[in-house]
């Protein structure tokens, strides 16, 4: 599984905004990966930051 279908998924499965740390754990990716997918999902407005350093899947 690409680390951005396991990071969607882990942030599908909480249903809540979560922290880069938290992504990290619940998906198994590395956070620096999960850092550099995460601005990657931003910029294409599939993932968005609610709160500071929070981030939620765009409904």
């Amino acid at each position: 599984m690409e680390a951005k279908d396991a990071i969607l998924k882990a942030m599908e499965k909480s249903g809540k905004p979560m922290k880069g740390g938290e992504i990290a754990e619940a998906s198994g990716v590395e956070k620096k990966e999960v850092d550099k997918v995460i601005k990657k999902l931003v910029a294409e407005g599939k993932v968005n930051s609610p709160v500071r350093c929070f981030y939620a899947i765009v409904k």
